[in-house]
């Protein structure tokens, strides 16, 4: 079964979804196709990308993941295909796609410059029907990602997709923050482990210009009610919370903001 899933910024009120849904068809009536979402925020990469690879992890191996949100459409933003050790991802070259990319190990990064594999007639405006969609149906019709153009290597990879390890401390930053007000932030539990943090552990946190001196956890539970903890999340990343209370609010945190953590001296 060939599965494509689908996330972007269109919302449902226009016929946008529709009409990429009916190209992938056209080419591949046999194609399943799943909905990430299509409420992520206006044009906020960040956000799409933060969904994106919060998701992609539980489809089966070989899906092919189309994403769009896309406020550079219609310049010189290449449209791309990004092959990893396990799943294919279409979508413009901003950063989008990255987050998701990166965690599933990226083999080879290829422009879609092929126009036997895009629609007869492209618009300027919407390349999530003209050329990402077709490319995925035809991606499940077994023609190689090397096809629709050549490998590049000076793709965009955010500042957000790859958190920095310095002298026994993560500098990442702020990804999302969740209806909760736990602040996610990019660093991945494969970071945590590569730096030799562990559950059990005081973590020095700082999240802009407040540095927390706060327990890594396993469950929001094992700390009093209003109490801040460190944690991995459903989605892999590390996040700060306060029991049953917002740690956005009581932290004054943002998306963006810086987020650092090291141990204490004393640990």
């Amino acid at each position: 079964m060939s599965i494509i899933s689908l996330l972007s910024d269109f919302g449902h009120k226009d016929p946008y979804v529709a009409e990429m849904k009916a190209v992938i068809l056209s080419i591949n009536p046999e194609a399943h196709i799943v909905d990430i979402t299509h409420e992520i925020e206006k044009f906020n990469i960040r956000m799409g990308a933060y969904v994106l690879a919060s998701a992609t992890p539980y489809f089966p191996p070989n899906t092919i993941h189309v994403a769009v949100v896309d406020p550079g459409v219609g310049t010189k933003r290449r449209p791309i295909i990004a092959e990893t050790n396990r799943s294919l991802y279409v979508g413009p070259d901003n950063g989008l796609l990255m987050l998701a990319a990166h965690k599933e190990h990226i083999k080879k990064v290829y422009q879609i410059d092929n126009p036997k594999y895009m629609l007869s007639q492209v618009s300027k405006t919407f390349h999530g029907r003209d050329i990402f969609a077709p490319a995925a149906a035809h991606l499940t019709g077994g023609i190689k990602p090397s096809d629709f153009g050549p490998a590049i290597h000076d793709y965009i990879l955010p500042e957000f997709a790859k958190p920095q390890a310095k002298r026994g401390e993560l500098i990442g930053e702020v990804l999302h923050i969740d209806d909760f007000g736990n602040i996610v932030s990019n660093i991945t539990l494969e970071d945590l482990e590569s730096a030799r943090f562990h559950e059990g552990n005081s973590l020095l946190v700082t999240l802009g210009s407040k540095t927390l001196n706060i327990q890594f956890c396993s469950a929001y539970g094992e700390v009093p009610s209003g109490t801040p903890l460190a944690l991995i999340g459903s989605s892999n990343f590390l996040e700060v919370a306060v029991n049953q209370e917002s740690a956005s609010k009581i932290f004054k945190a943002k998306v963006g903001d810086t987020f650092h953590i090291s141990v204490p001296a004393s640990s």
